[in-house]
This record gives structure tokens, C-alpha cells and sequence, in this order.
């Protein structure tokens, strides 16, 4: 478990809180650079720096500074503080947050010319601001701030934002800071029990709304067991917590991914962070396109459905290819997920009218050829290592394993096979197919036709649902994906 230090100006500013072993004094956190003997395990230590001079090369600024130059995770960081010095940056910063001020100019619910508001870990007392002071927060992750809002012109708008001080906050604003700071880093409670039980902190990003998501609620509740039985504190965590991530040392999405999303940028947040992730942003990159795993295939000679790219701008070239072609042939958007963006064609009629169609959203299309079979396979695999193998069946009378038609999902039935009863050509293909992605969590799928395997795609955010993936393994498939994670988790914090 990483260590926690919650710095301040004196020891007098805490007085109004419940005392914590965490807590140290900005002049002895300074004092621990270049000495002798330092704890091996201050690399992964968080910091909370709650000094009232964040001003440039004022000593709070060097509590930040000094903490990034040690390898631990601060905030604020030195890239808040900077930020939050100029005007122009801090503008720059919240520009994504004037859609919440025209919806708070419109609704009326705030009065007067100008309004002063105290965030404490994207909290505050205000609840007509809720929205606004977690988004700031996640703009500009400072544990206090002020903020002061200006009505000009009919439109409320951001006057000054800036860090305040832990001694100014009054009774009320005492309670909800020691509130926010729990929420925002349950160590500081802890007993000294539950410290020495778990080692690590690892979240899972979920989205509770997500109709099908990566992992159902039974397999969220196995990686909980799984990790918390090999010393790993396992959180449920959504897209509002992204300015938590600094207090975990993983990050492990089952929230179905997509380059411009909040899950990539989640994932580059924490990895900046120095987290553990899985999918690293660049697996989502590499996975989410069909069109560039197309090329990578290609170009590797991994064996794959034939397939030509299509351009926006060459509606003639497609209207003279559709000529030369056999149908059926499937086309595919670029960043479809659960066979959503994939169509069949039947005829060049149907391919020019279904690529004018698609083509509003993506300046690229995937046309390949139809390859019907009664089931495809997906291979899971991590860390270089096939951890699964299961058959999707087709959903009856549909040539998809999900069928999106009537306003209802259908999906075809599965089986879940050992790795050593899959053919040999399909795990091979599949292994290969990864080995140009990376290390991470990946989900290969495939068609069998004969002696062939050729793929199809593959997954950065394959599913790991209780009661399909874990058919054979059972409890050890969630064990195993845990132990992955504490084997890097405990690499990072040796340096290796």
C-alpha cells in the first residue's frame, strides 16, 4: 500500500481534525530530500499538500516540486499550480466547464452579481454548484480553492479561481473538508489493521448505467475477493472520480473503451500518474480502430479477412469497385463495438447507399469479405499468456453474435473451452495478433474455417463476465488477472 502524507504549514492547522500519523509539517517533508537513510518506500508515496504559499517558489510550491522530483504523486501538482497563477491558463483550463455556466445562468437558481464558493476536493456547500465545483476540481485537482463567480451580462462567468488556505475554512466548511477528504483518500482513517492488510490500491472504472458492460456485477465482485485475497484494496470507481486517480496505484477498465472517450483519457491520466493500467491508453489506441488493425494485420502477414479501406472523398473509386465485387461482404466503421457500425451487404446498390450513410461519421470504412460460420472464437489473453477460450454462437436467425434489430439486444448462446482443447492454429494466430499490441488484458477473435484461423479483431476490453469467461477456471481466472496486477504493481514500486 502506498504511503500517505498529508503535509501542512504547522501542526496548529490540523488542531480542528481528528489526528492522523500521516500528517507532517511542510519544513520536515522538505527536509527529507537527499538524506541519508530514506524509506525505501517514499517513491510510492501520495502526497496532499495543504500549505497556504502555493505561490511560485513559495514553500508550498516546493512541497509540490520536490514531491514530482521524488517520484511521488502530489496535489497539487506543479502543472496545477502553474496553471492556476495566470489568468490565461486558468481560463484555458476551465474553457470545457462553460456549458455548466450557460445551463446555470439559465436555470436562475443562483442570485446576485457575484458569488464566493470554497472546493475542497471538488466539494462544495453550495449545492447549486455541485456539478461545477467536481468538474473544476477535475480541471484543476487542488484540494482548496476558491472561486468566485461574476453575473455579466446575463451570463454568470469564472472571475478569479485561486488555492485558499486550510486555517481560513469556517465550522461548516471544517465539516465537509474532513467529509471530502475521506471520501477522496480513505487511508487517512484506516486503523493501523487495515493498513498492514492490504499493500496496494487498485480501482476498477465501471459505468453503472452501461447496458453491456465489460464485466457483469457478478465478475466485478470476484476481482474484488480475487485482488483483496493477494493483499490488493479493490475500489468500484465511474468517470467522476477521475481526480482520484492519483490516490490508487492500478487502474483496471471494464467500462467499454473508445479512443475520443473518458476512458482513454482516464487511462493516459493514470498512467501520467505512474498508475498501473490495463488498457493502457495505447492498447485502446491500437484496438478501438478496425481500420489500423486492418493495416497492422496486413502489413504483419497475420492471416485476416480480405479487405479494402474505403475513403470519403472517392465515392467514384467505390462506385467502380462495387462492379468488380462478389456479395455478400460486411462493412464496418472504424470503432464499432458488439457489432454495432457492421453491416452486410448484398449487393453494390447496398454498398454505395450504406457507405454514403456511414460515411457521416468516419472519413474511413472497412469493407472485407463475408465468412458465415456458426460461431467465432475468442481467445482471451494477458500478459503474453492465453487465459481463456470461448465460442459465440451467432444469435439465431442473425449472422452476428448480437443483434441490435427490434430494439432489444439478442446475443447467441457460448461455450467455454480449456486452452489446451482449442486447435492449435487459432491460439497461434491469436498470440501473434497480440504480440504486436503490447503485454495488456486482450480478447482475439477468430473464424475457424477448416484448418485456417484468421482474425477478425482484437479487444482491448474483452468481456470477463461470472458465468461465461470463468466456466473452466472458475475463481482462478479473476485470481489470475489479480495477480498480473500485483506482480507490476510491486515492479513500479521497486523502480524496475
Amino acid at each position: 500500500m502506498s504511503v500517505l502524507r498529508i503535509v501542512v504549514d504547522h501542526r496548529d492547522d490540523w488542531l480542528p481534525y481528528f489526528p492522523s500519523d500521516d500528517l507532517m509539517v511542510a519544513d520536515d517533508f522538505l527536509a527529507l530530500d537527499g538524506a541519508p537513510g530514506r524509506p525505501s518506500g517514499e517513491r510510492g508515496t501520495r502526497v496532499i499538500n495543504l500549505c497556504g504559499d502555493l505561490d511560485y517558489l513559495g514553500t508550498g510550491y516546493y512541497v509540490s516540486l520536490l514531491a514530482q522530483a521524488r517520484g511521488q504523486r502530489v496535489q497539487p501538482d506543479v502543472e496545477t499550480l502553474n496553471a492556476l497563477t495566470r489568468k490565461a491558463t486558468t481560463d484555458l483550463a476551465l474553457a470545457p466547464l462553460a456549458p455548466l455556466l450557460v445551463e446555470l445562468s439559465r436555470d436562475g437558481r443562483l442570485t446576485g452579481d457575484s458569488h464566493e464558493v470554497r472546493i475542497l476536493f471538488g466539494e462544495c456547500l453550495d449545492p447549486v454548484l455541485a456539478s461545477l465545483a467536481r468538474r473544476l476540481f477535475e480541471r484543476l485537482p487542488c484540494p482548496l480553492l476558491a472561486l468566485r463567480l461574476v453575473h455579466r451580462q446575463a451570463q454568470w462567468r469564472v472571475e478569479r479561481v485561486r488555492p485558499c488556505r486550510l486555517r481560513d475554512l469556517n465550522d461548516a466548511e471544517q465539516d465537509l473538508f474532513a467529509t471530502a477528504l475521506n471520501r477522496h483518500s480513505r487511508q487517512v482513517w484506516r486503523s493501523p489493521r487495515a493498513r498492514r492488510r492490504y499493500r496496494f490500491d487498485l480501482a476498477i472504472l465501471v459505468n453503472p448505467e452501461e447496458a453491456l458492460p465489460p464485466s457483469n456485477r457478478g465478475a466485478l465482485k470476484a476481482f474484488i475477493r480475487a485482488g483483496r485475497r493477494l493483499g490488493i484494496d479493490v475500489s468500484l470507481i465511474t468517470r467522476r472520480d477521475i481526480a482520484r486517480l492519483a490516490e490508487f496505484d492500478g487502474l483496471f477498465i471494464r467500462e467499454t473503451t473508445a479512443l475520443n472517450h473518458h476512458t482513454w483519457r482516464m487511462a493516459r491520466r493514470a498512467e501520467h500518474e505512474g498508475l498501473v493500467v490495463i488498457d493502457a491508453p495505447d492498447d485502446i489506441l491500437r484496438c478501438t480502430n478496425k481500420v489500423y488493425l486492418h493495416a497492422l494485420l496486413r502489413a504483419r502477414g497475420i492471416p485476416a479477412p480480405d479487405g479494402q479501406l474505403l475513403r470519403r472523398g472517392d465515392r467514384d473509386g467505390i462506385a467502380r469497385l462495387a462492379e468488380t465485387l462478389t456479395f455478400p461482404r460486411v462493412l464496418k466503421i472504424p470503432d464499432g463495438a458488439f457489432s454495432r457500425g457492421v453491416v452486410k451487404i448484398a449487393s453494390g446498390e447496398a454498398l454505395i447507399h450504406e457507405a454514403n450513410r456511414l460515411f457521416r461519421d468516419s472519413a474511413l470504412l472497412l469493407l472485407q469479405e463475408w465468412l458465415p460460420t456458426e460461431f467465432d472464437w475468442r481467445v482471451g489473453v494477458l500478459d503474453g499468456q492465453v487465459l481463456f477460450a470461448s465460442r459465440y454462437y451467432m444469435a439465431r436467425g442473425h449472422w452476428q453474435i448480437y443483434d441490435h434489430a427490434g430494439g432489444r439486444v439478442r446475443s447467441g448462446g457460448f461455450t467455454t473451452h480449456s486452452p489446451d482443447d482449442v486447435p492449435a492454429p487459432v491460439v497461434r494466430a491469436a498470440l501473434r495478433a497480440t504480440r504486436l499490441i503490447g503485454n495488456g488484458l486482450y480478447g482475439v477473435d477468430l473464424k475457424q474455417i477448416g484448418d485456417r484461423a484468421l482474425v477478425i479483431e482484437v479487444n482491448d476490453n474483452p468481456n470477463i463476465d461470472a458465468g461465461i469467461e470463468d466456466a473452466v477456471l472458475g475463481p482462478a481466472l479473476f485470481e489470475r488477472i489479480m495477480a498480473v496486477f500485483l506482480a507490476r504493481m510491486e515492479a513500479r514500486r521497486l523502480g524496475s
